[in-house]
């Protein structure tokens, strides 16, 4: 027996509109909360009703229940556009950044913000932006110039309360320009923290780990049980971590440290991932334990692998990034996605595939490498970009 009678022709619009419009805020809240973020920022612009339950919703809606956006910004373009992947309509869309009127290179996702290096300065500038708002700010100066430092960010865990979100921004080593003795390695740590916009010295380092941040580590970091790390760039490679209570350093080995033609660092739930493939286009993916030790968790299944090759054969072009609840592997915007990522609700992970990126509404894409991100996006205009 249905629960609702037939009618002979469709209700008016108006009835429609003024139903839902009326509909009870928690259960309103509550359907909002399932909504992807793309869906739920239209849904929210449709009445004032449905404007103040999505502030309900937001306080609702858990963490990755819906996969996250790859974006991706053409490292040898001096355009200022994210390409970027929405996994729920799979389809890649165009994010202008002219609002930006400098260079930028992206380093890190927080929150739905992106943390952006300005490249038209030799020593380091730091900004923020949010590329679906089209918000932009940059940092204050640090207290030590710096040029090349490494660079990591720690989120506050406050759950997913966007209106609570804060983080700190932890800046090492790198080399400054004395007038006294001229170009020097910086032994010291900066960290900048969003609640007061302020940056302060944390802690001295080893002058040996200053030189190695500065020369062969990148930019790319991993939080994770309280210290920051960083993989050099040098075969064989290895790890660097800094913990950040005690502001102890230490050093870590990699497995198959001299046969990996690339190896990432990533954060899978929050865990010590570490993502590395061999000349012959075997891809592994290792997780640390509680015990210090390494040990393989997944391979990249071997089709895929060789998908994303192509006619390269070998991995010294892949690049990795990865993010609570997916791991992405890529080449350039044309080459494909290779996307392992969990489930929601089904506790498990599984390989997915996505085509590269040649038309975007009709229009060819140039192909070029890429620096990509993976990121859970936030329509919500931010109050620490508005400061």
């Amino acid at each position: 027996m249905p629960i609702i009678p037939f009618l002979k022709s469709p209700p008016h619009p108006k009835l429609v509109e003024e139903m839902w419009s009326n509909l009870p805020f928690d259960p309103l809240a509550n359907i909002f909360s399932y909504l992807s973020p793309d869906s739920f920022a239209r849904a929210k612009a449709v009445c004032r009703s449905w404007h103040d339950a999505a502030k309900g919703a937001s306080e609702l809606s858990p963490c990755h229940r819906h996969p996250p956006w790859f974006l991706a910004l053409p490292t040898r373009s001096r355009g200022l556009s994210w390409i970027a992947h929405n996994p729920i309509s799979n389809n890649w869309h165009v994010l202008s950044l002219d609002h930006i009127s400098c260079p930028v290179r992206p380093i890190a996702t927080m929150g739905g913000l992106v943390l952006l290096r300005v490249t038209s300065s030799t020593s380091l500038k730091l900004a923020i932006c949010n590329p679906f708002t089209r918000q932009f700010k940059h940092l204050d100066m640090l207290n030590v110039t710096r040029t090349n430092p490494a660079i990591g960010v720690v989120e506050h865990d406050l759950g997913c309360k966007s209106s609570n979100f804060g983080f700190k921004i932890y800046v090492a080593g790198g080399i400054s320009e004395l007038a006294s003795s001229g170009a020097v390695y910086q032994p010291t740590v900066e960290m900048y923290r969003s609640s007061d916009e302020t940056w302060k010295m944390v802690s001295r380092m080893p002058v040996e780990f200053a030189v190695r941040l500065t020369v062969w580590t990148p930019n790319e970091c991993v939080f994770s049980n309280g210290i920051l790390y960083w993989m050099t760039s040098a075969r064989a490679y290895c790890v660097m971590g800094f913990e950040i209570e005690t502001n102890r350093w230490r050093e870590l080995s990699v497995p198959m440290a001299d046969k990996l033609a690339f190896a990432t660092l990533v954060a899978r739930n929050r865990n010590l991932t570490l993502v590395g493939g061999t000349d012959v286009g075997n891809m592994c993916i290792w997780e640390m334990g509680k015990d210090g030790v390494w040990s393989l968790v997944e391979k990249v299944p071997f089709e895929l692998g060789v998908r994303l090759l192509g006619s390269e054969r070998h991995c010294g072009s892949v690049k990795c990034v990865g993010i609570d609840g997916a791991v992405c592997l890529y080449r350039d915007i044309e080459a494909g996605l290779v996307v392992w990522r969990q489930v929601f609700g089904e506790g498990k992970w599984e390989w997915n595939w996505i085509e590269g990126c040649s038309l975007i509404g009709g229009k060819k894409v140039r192909n070029s490498p890429i620096k990509g991100l993976l990121l859970q996006p936030n329509f919500a205009r931010s109050n620490f970009l508005s400061s």
